[in-house]
Protein backbone atom coordinates (compact mmCIF):
# COMPACT_ATOMS: atom_id res chain seq x y z
CA UNK A 1 0.00 0.00 0.00
CA UNK A 2 2.74 2.39 0.98
CA UNK A 3 4.80 1.66 -2.14
CA UNK A 4 1.75 2.08 -4.37
CA UNK A 5 1.10 5.57 -2.98
CA UNK A 6 4.79 6.44 -3.23
CA UNK A 7 4.87 5.22 -6.83
CA UNK A 8 1.80 7.30 -7.71
CA UNK A 9 3.25 10.45 -6.14
CA UNK A 10 6.55 9.93 -7.95
CA UNK A 11 4.76 9.40 -11.28
CA UNK A 12 2.69 12.57 -10.93
CA UNK A 13 5.79 14.55 -9.91
CA UNK A 14 7.74 13.35 -12.94
CA UNK A 15 4.80 14.14 -15.22
CA UNK A 16 4.64 17.73 -13.99
CA UNK A 17 8.43 18.04 -14.28
CA UNK A 18 8.33 17.05 -17.96
CA UNK A 19 5.31 19.30 -18.58
CA UNK A 20 6.82 22.42 -17.03
CA UNK A 21 10.30 21.86 -18.50
CA UNK A 22 8.86 21.88 -22.04
CA UNK A 23 6.37 24.73 -21.51
CA UNK A 24 7.14 28.02 -23.30
CA UNK A 25 5.33 31.30 -22.74
CA UNK A 26 5.75 35.06 -23.14
CA UNK A 27 5.41 37.77 -20.53
CA UNK A 28 4.36 41.14 -21.95
CA UNK A 29 4.48 44.33 -19.91
CA UNK A 30 3.41 47.87 -20.79
CA UNK A 31 5.13 50.88 -19.22
CA UNK A 32 3.93 54.44 -19.41
CA UNK A 33 7.00 56.40 -18.43
CA UNK A 34 8.59 54.64 -15.46
CA UNK A 35 5.20 53.30 -14.25
CA UNK A 36 4.16 49.71 -14.95
CA UNK A 37 0.61 49.75 -16.34
CA UNK A 38 -0.15 46.11 -17.21
CA UNK A 39 1.48 42.67 -17.25
CA UNK A 40 0.10 39.80 -19.29
CA UNK A 41 1.21 36.21 -19.69
CA UNK A 42 -1.10 34.61 -22.26
CA UNK A 43 -3.04 37.56 -23.71
CA UNK A 44 -2.07 40.91 -25.15
CA UNK A 45 -1.31 43.72 -22.71
CA UNK A 46 -3.79 46.51 -22.10
CA UNK A 47 -2.50 49.85 -23.34
CA UNK A 48 -2.70 52.92 -21.17
CA UNK A 49 -5.50 55.47 -21.53
CA UNK A 50 -3.11 58.07 -22.91
CA UNK A 51 -2.69 56.13 -26.17
CA UNK A 52 -4.45 58.73 -28.37
CA UNK A 53 -2.51 61.53 -26.69
CA UNK A 54 0.71 59.56 -27.10
CA UNK A 55 0.23 59.15 -30.84
CA UNK A 56 -0.37 62.89 -31.19
CA UNK A 57 2.68 63.69 -29.04
CA UNK A 58 4.82 61.14 -30.88
CA UNK A 59 4.05 62.88 -34.16
CA UNK A 60 5.29 66.18 -32.69
CA UNK A 61 8.28 65.06 -30.61
CA UNK A 62 9.12 61.77 -32.43
CA UNK A 63 9.50 60.16 -28.99
CA UNK A 64 6.99 58.18 -26.99
CA UNK A 65 6.92 57.83 -23.24
CA UNK A 66 5.11 54.47 -23.46
CA UNK A 67 6.99 51.26 -24.18
CA UNK A 68 6.17 47.57 -24.40
CA UNK A 69 8.54 44.89 -23.19
CA UNK A 70 8.22 41.28 -24.27
CA UNK A 71 10.10 38.58 -22.37
CA UNK A 72 10.05 35.09 -23.85
CA UNK A 73 10.53 32.20 -21.41
CA UNK A 74 11.55 29.24 -23.55
CA UNK A 75 11.19 25.66 -22.44
CA UNK A 76 13.17 22.71 -23.63
CA UNK A 77 12.75 22.39 -27.38
CA UNK A 78 14.07 18.90 -28.01
CA UNK A 79 13.26 15.81 -26.06
CA UNK A 80 15.32 12.73 -26.75
CA UNK A 81 13.20 10.24 -28.63
CA UNK A 82 14.75 6.94 -29.53
CA UNK A 83 13.73 4.91 -32.53
CA UNK A 84 13.97 1.17 -32.90
CA UNK A 85 16.89 1.72 -35.27
CA UNK A 86 18.83 3.65 -32.60
CA UNK A 87 19.09 0.52 -30.44
CA UNK A 88 21.99 -1.86 -30.89
CA UNK A 89 21.42 -5.43 -32.06
CA UNK A 90 21.20 -6.99 -28.57
CA UNK A 91 18.65 -4.43 -27.39
CA UNK A 92 16.59 -4.99 -30.53
CA UNK A 93 16.72 -8.73 -29.97
CA UNK A 94 15.57 -8.43 -26.34
CA UNK A 95 12.80 -6.00 -27.28
CA UNK A 96 11.43 -8.15 -30.11
CA UNK A 97 11.59 -11.36 -28.06
CA UNK A 98 9.79 -9.65 -25.16
CA UNK A 99 7.13 -8.28 -27.48
CA UNK A 100 6.67 -11.64 -29.20
CA UNK A 101 6.38 -13.51 -25.90
CA UNK A 102 3.97 -10.93 -24.49
CA UNK A 103 1.68 -11.09 -27.51
CA UNK A 104 1.66 -14.89 -27.51
CA UNK A 105 1.21 -15.10 -23.75
CA UNK A 106 -2.55 -15.20 -24.04
CA UNK A 107 -4.13 -17.83 -26.23
CA UNK A 108 -7.40 -17.06 -27.86
CA UNK A 109 -10.36 -19.24 -27.05
CA UNK A 110 -11.57 -21.60 -29.75
CA UNK A 111 -14.62 -20.42 -31.56
CA UNK A 112 -17.64 -22.07 -30.01
CA UNK A 113 -20.57 -22.98 -32.17
CA UNK A 114 -23.99 -22.74 -30.64
CA UNK A 115 -26.29 -25.16 -32.43
CA UNK A 116 -29.56 -23.66 -31.22
CA UNK A 117 -28.62 -20.03 -31.77
CA UNK A 118 -31.17 -19.48 -34.53
CA UNK A 119 -33.86 -21.67 -32.96
CA UNK A 120 -36.91 -19.86 -31.71
CA UNK A 121 -39.12 -21.68 -29.18
CA UNK A 122 -42.76 -22.39 -30.05
CA UNK A 123 -45.43 -19.99 -28.96
CA UNK A 124 -47.08 -20.79 -25.65
CA UNK A 125 -50.80 -21.17 -25.95
CA UNK A 126 -51.46 -22.63 -22.52
CA UNK A 127 -49.22 -23.24 -19.54
CA UNK A 128 -48.66 -27.02 -19.66
CA UNK A 129 -47.18 -27.27 -16.16
CA UNK A 130 -50.27 -25.74 -14.61
CA UNK A 131 -52.53 -27.82 -16.81
CA UNK A 132 -50.85 -31.12 -15.86
CA UNK A 133 -50.16 -29.92 -12.30
CA UNK A 134 -46.50 -30.93 -12.45
CA UNK A 135 -44.20 -28.58 -10.59
CA UNK A 136 -40.50 -28.80 -9.84
CA UNK A 137 -39.66 -28.67 -6.20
Amino acid sequence: MKTKVLHSVFSVTMTFLVLFSTLSFTVESHYCGPTLIDVSIFTEVEKCTMEAFEKEQERITKKSCCKDEVEVVEGQKELKQNNFDDLNFNQQLVFTSFLYSYINLYESLPKQTIPHKDYSPPNLIIDIQVLDETFLI
